[in-house]
């Protein structure tokens, strides 16, 4: 059977209040690898495909020189605006790491607020990110800001990348304890290859509290797309980052895993490298992003792709 995409709106996952499809778009290349031109079209066909998540932060794409953060946000909000189509869509953006808003004071969490609500074109954001840990910062602070976002209507519902077990659980029982705003969702590194930051004791927190998994690098940088293999030479900005897999017994034991899976369904390799994480318990959707429209239709199939529990445990095994 071949994989193509279908209908992702017949998969929505619950994260609080918001019904996001099970492929979130990653933002991060916007204004980076791909011009506003470029991305324009991108979420153009993301949106075409069903899709409605779209994930970003305030620092994209700090990195870059010449750029000072936000240029995802602000490319995202020119779009929504072009568009008319803020309300289809769920917007999440992070705080904590854009240069000029480091931390998580509830001074920092304020100033930044309206910075991203003014590149996005909006006045609320729908999901929003503690984008790292602040460990200098009490969880009552941070999590008094945010509360007040909310109750103000500049934030629908927030949630937590980078954090450690302890931190997660102590926020979520302060939330609860106060009758403030509670995370609903939990960003972590988590894929096929890199699996040790999330199982275990947060991926336990997150399944207790009855949190939603929103992995990033579900790709790993592109080495899960299979197009990284001995003697290939790939033109991209994480090609480094994503060709480390293959000096490992784990990453090629994943591609091989990969190719005998995507061959038995006729996919892509992408679209079952997303629907094994897809399929780990408390994930809601993975994040990929594409930095041409000729790249999501192997993201999109996600949503069609359902993989037997003997592939699941050849992929899981073989990633072990």
């Amino acid at each position: 059977m071949t994989a193509t995409h279908k209908n992702p709106g017949a998969t929505h996952k619950t994260l609080g209040s918001l019904s996001v499809s099970p492929l979130s778009l990653g933002g991060n290349v916007f204004g980076w690898t791909a011009d506003e031109a470029e991305s324009f079209a991108v979420l153009d066909a993301y949106v075409a495909g069903g899709g409605n998540f779209i994930d970003t932060a305030d620092v994209y794409s700090a990195w870059v020189p010449g750029n000072k953060g936000g240029e995802s946000e602000t490319v995202i909000g020119n779009w929504l605006a072009a568009r008319g189509n803020r309300e289809d869509v769920v917007i999440a953006t992070k705080v904590g790491a854009h240069p000029d808003f480091k931390g998580l004071s509830a001074a920092t969490i304020k100033g930044a607020v309206d910075e991203s609500l003014t590149r996005l074109r909006t006045d609320y954001i729908d999901l929003y990110y503690t984008h790292y840990d602040d460990e200098s910062v009490e969880v009552s602070e941070f999590l008094t800001a945010l509360d007040d976002l909310v109750r103000a209507g500049k934030v629908r519902e927030i949630a937590a990348s980078n954090i450690s077990a302890r931190r997660l659980e102590e926020s979520l029982a302060f939330s609860t304890s106060e009758g403030l705003a509670r995370y609903v969702a939990l960003q972590p590194h988590y894929n096929l290859v890199s699996r040790d930051t999330y199982e275990g004791e947060l991926a336990d927190v997150a399944a207790r509290n009855g949190l939603a998994a929103v992995p990033y690098y579900a790709l790993a940088s592109g080495f899960l797309t299979g197009k990284y293999r001995a003697g290939a030479t790939v033109e991209s900005a994480r090609a480094e980052g994503a060709a480390k897999h293959l000096t490992t017994d784990r990453g090629r034991r994943v591609l091989q895993a990969l190719d005998s899976v995507a061959v038995a369904h006729e996919a892509e390799i992408a679209t079952v490298a997303l629907a094994w994480l897809a399929a780990r318990p408390t994930v809601a959707a993975p994040i990929a992003s594409a930095r041409t429209v000729a790249q999501l239709p192997a993201l999109l199939a996600v949503g069609d792709l359902v993989l037997s529990d003997d592939e699941l445990t050849l992929l899981t095994e073989a990633s072990a």
